[in-house]
């Protein structure tokens, strides 16, 4: 039995929420079925994040994974870019 490739995305970091995870969002167009004008979309997603390492405005690459809690599915691979932060 060979293993399934593992799906992967592209998110924004948009919020810690408790030890261990951050809230990302992927943002997408979709076309409207009727009047095929596009509209913008968006996915909210609890992410696993074992070590803390992901900030706010992080672009980070997650993996779809088991079950680790009610919400979380998804696992962080690796920060793609890091949030620039203006003093």
């Amino acid at each position: 039995m060979e293993k399934q490739a593992e799906k992967t995305q592209r998110a924004v970091v948009i919020g810690k929420s408790g030890d261990q995870t951050v809230k990302v969002q992927i943002d997408y167009l979709m076309r409207h079925p009727k009047y095929g004008k596009y509209m913008r979309r968006r996915t909210r997603l609890s992410v696993h994040d074992p070590k803390n390492i992901a900030a706010k405005g992080d672009t980070v690459e997650i993996a779809e994974c088991r079950p680790i809690s009610k919400t979380k599915n998804w696992r962080l691979v690796s920060i793609v870019q890091k949030a620039v932060v203006e003093e």
